[in-house]
């Protein structure tokens, strides 16, 4: 039986699991979800209101694993461990919450994209003039001759705070992102932050905009309800990836470092990416050759074309594109997918979020490996390198259109186009057929004029 939380009223009174009731009694039982963010239970108890007569079901709040705190019959329970990788959220419960008014919002545009010129220069404009915020963009955007042509965008050029790609850092500066374009632009913005991610806002003016869910129509209010707090988000895990070269391993102790949050990262070889990174084969013929490693327990070598590890975000973009499934991005677990393995048995697999991965060229193999992350900073892999992956603490908190639910399958629908196909006529629809009788000969049948009603 669960003890009462301090916040319930006493005339809530919860029964034992096995009491019984009676099919009907259960079949008239009205159960609902009930947000109890301080519970981590197990077996989901009802619980009995007498004012209302209504039993709640209430919702575990562990996705990945029962709670600590939870035994298993007289004497099994989880051994208490305070190194503890990662708490895993309930969706439902991550909702965005300002504790303080956002003063700065980055916003990020499409390049070379004229279609998005118009939008951005409304955006920044309504953002300075009503919002009063200080808005960042990057310096590449004041060159643009397109853009510097309009006379509303010249009002308010000097008023922009700029930066600069790989040279100025903007941790702790930012308090919002807003995107524009596709979702290339999302990605950009989780390169940008390599640690903390503000939240990130994205419109859909780019191609396929399966990152991006919200529509540029009506931006004035949508922004507003989400500067005023009230919008969900979804955390899209990323990877933390480390280069360990063979003629950097006498320094590997010196190059780590610690940062505020306890995540230990090397000083320059490490990135985090919110896709996918992607071992392959590259200019060579030969097959890939790569060792795999779990924990520091070798899983298999990876033959073929190469390897994709990426996040759940990923696993909707080159993943399913090499055949692997489709994982909602509140999922906390890295899927493995080979590229065009030589073998028929090797199918994409899906490991818990938190452990690392090692990948390293075989001794034997004939050749090199090329790395990139989410299609960048593509560089060799030699023999005795390797490189280890594993889930970032660091997430991009991304602002959902409505809901997490409703925007990823939405996604689905309108980027994949996700289980479309045409409908199956009722049998109304095909009342020729069944209108002709048991006796009917086969020639009867086939002779028959059949019409779409």
């Amino acid at each position: 039986m669960f003890p009462l939380r301090p916040d319930q009223p006493q005339a809530v009174a919860s029964f034992p699991l096995h009491s019984s009731l009676s099919i009907e009694e259960f079949n008239n039982v009205k159960w609902e979800d009930i947000n109890d963010c301080n519970n981590n239970c197990i077996r989901e108890e009802p619980v009995l209101i007498p004012k209302t007569n209504r039993h709640i079901l209430r919702r575990t709040r562990s996705l990945n694993a029962p709670s600590p705190v939870q035994q298993f019959g007289p004497c099994g329970r989880i051994m208490k461990n305070s190194a503890m990788v990662m708490q895993i959220q309930d969706p439902a419960s991550q909702r965005l919450t300002w504790y303080k008014p956002p003063l700065t919002v980055l916003v990020i545009k499409k390049v070379s994209d004229a279609s998005v010129l118009a939008p951005f220069v409304y955006l920044v404009d309504w953002l300075l003039q009503e919002k009063n915020m200080v808005v960042w963009v990057e310096s590449a955007v004041l060159e643009d001759a397109q853009l510097n042509e309009n006379v509303r965008f010249k009002a308010i050029r000097d008023k922009l705070v700029t930066f600069k790609d790989g040279r100025d850092d903007l941790t702790d500066r930012i308090d919002f992102i807003v995107c524009l374009g596709g979702d290339g632009t999302l990605l950009y913005a989780s390169l940008l932050f390599q640690q903390s991610v503000p939240p990130v806002m994205a419109f859909h003016l780019g191609s396929l905009g399966f990152l991006t869910p919200f529509r540029f129509d009506n931006f004035e209010e949508q922004l507003t309800s989400v500067l005023e707090g009230h919008a969900a988000l979804t955390l899209r895990s990323r990877l933390r990836c480390v280069m360990h070269r063979r003629s950097d391993r006498k320094h590997e102790a010196k190059t780590l470092e610690v940062d505020p949050d306890g995540e230990a990262r090397p000083a320059a070889n490490s990135i985090l990416v919110l896709n996918e990174v992607v071992i392959d084969r590259g200019p060579s013929p030969y097959l890939s050759n790569i060792d795999l490693f779990l924990d520091g327990k070798y899983i298999t070598s990876v033959q073929g074309d190469g390897l994709i590890v990426s996040t759940p975000t990923g696993s909707t973009a080159y993943a399913a594109a090499a055949g692997a499934s489709m994982i909602h991005p509140s999922v906390p677990a890295i899927m493995v997918t080979p590229i065009c393995p030589h073998s028929l048995s090797f199918r994409p697999i899906v490991v818990p979020a938190g452990v690392e991965l090692k990948i390293s060229v075989s001794p034997e193999s004939r050749n090199t490996s090329w790395v990139s992350f989410d299609g960048r900073n593509r560089q060799e892999l030699f023999h005795g390198d390797s490189l280890r992956v594993t889930t970032s603490i660091y997430p991009v908190p991304c602002i959902c259109a409505q809901d997490q639910i409703s925007d990823w399958f939405a996604s689905l629908a309108d980027g994949l186009h996700w289980n479309v196909r045409k409908r199956q006529k009722c049998l109304d629809e095909l009342s020729d057929l069944t209108a002709s009788g048991s006796e009917d000969t086969l020639d009867e049948i086939e002779n028959m004029k059949f019409y779409d009603v």
